[in-house]
């Protein structure tokens, strides 16, 4: 058995805590591997380097969720369930912490709740062709650009137009992705495994907005009306800022493929007490 260990080289300590839970792995009768950039490491985490993940039978992330939304699209890729070590804050895909590195032998072995989660396809057409295209496991985030004024975004539901406003932007999410930037917009909590897209709008100027739900069965789609040469860009996951032109069209669909992502101790709900509820108690 061998388990990919992939550390964010950001974290400070993440070689070192590589280098341990590579041991660990070793007394289990795990092979530790490494990959890509980290493999300037292997000598010092202990670890054996492969040319494809293909090979492992698990992935292990070191950082934090960030580090998991990169590298979980490649575990989907090769459906190689995935298992999170935070070394981040909050931690809600990472459910094991630095000190409980002990128990990932016992977790590999079946000792596991594999949590599905789905992603979405992400593709902006720009007269009549599509012009980018990427995958997202939180969300899709369209907003103004810094000091422009309001733009009006406007989201359809397959053929049906659902919400136009003018906004400092709109957030498209997947149920992981909506205890990220969405929940501090003020959308509510999903369940993981739900199958769904959430639409939370960002300081939204209107007096009535609520956020909205819909299936992953529809085709989402987004746009951006200019008011006053004001300008807006997208990201996807939180990563580059793009562009985004007026005629644009931001299209939402289904992934095929979903991460499979090992959960430990109380799982989801059991992180959100603890990392959003303890501490206002």
């Amino acid at each position: 058995m061998r388990a990919l260990i992939i550390f964010n080289l950001s974290k400070t300590g993440a070689a070192t805590l590589s280098a341990e839970i590579a041991k660990i792995l070793k007394s289990a009768g795990i092979t530790p591997c490494v990959f890509g950039e980290n493999i300037i490491y292997a000598e010092k985490v202990g670890a054996e380097i492969v040319e494809s993940p293909s090979i492992c039978n698990f992935i292990i992330t070191v950082g934090g969720d960030g580090t998991i939304l990169r590298w979980g699209k490649v575990a989907a890729d090769y459906d190689i369930p995935l298992l999170g070590v935070n070394l981040g804050r909050l931690g809600f895909m990472a459910s094991v912490e630095r000190e409980e590195i002990g128990k990932i032998p016992e977790l590999l072995s079946g000792e596991h709740h594999i949590s599905r989660r789905m992603m979405l396809n992400v593709e902006l057409i720009r007269d009549g062709k599509s012009v980018f295209s990427q995958r997202a496991l939180n969300d899709v985030t369209v907003s103004r650009s810094s000091r422009s004024k309001l733009p009006e975004f406007v989201v359809s539901c397959g053929e049906s137009e659902v919400s136009r406003v003018r906004a400092d932007g709109i957030i498209l999410s997947t149920p992981t992705g909506s205890t990220a930037y969405s929940l501090s917009a003020g959308g509510p909590i999903l369940s993981p495994d739900l199958e769904c897209v959430e639409f939370t709008a960002l300081c939204p100027h209107t007096l009535f907005n609520r956020p909205m739900i819909f299936s992953d069965k529809q085709t989402i789609s987004a746009r951006v009306f200019q008011y006053d040469n004001s300008k807006a860009t997208f990201s996807v996951d939180g990563g580059k800022a793009i562009p985004i032109e007026e005629n644009d069209v931001l299209k939402l669909t289904r992934c095929p493929k979903d991460l499979l992502l090992i959960e430990a101790g109380e799982g989801f709900f059991g992180a959100i007490h603890n990392k959003l509820l303890t501490p206002l108690k």
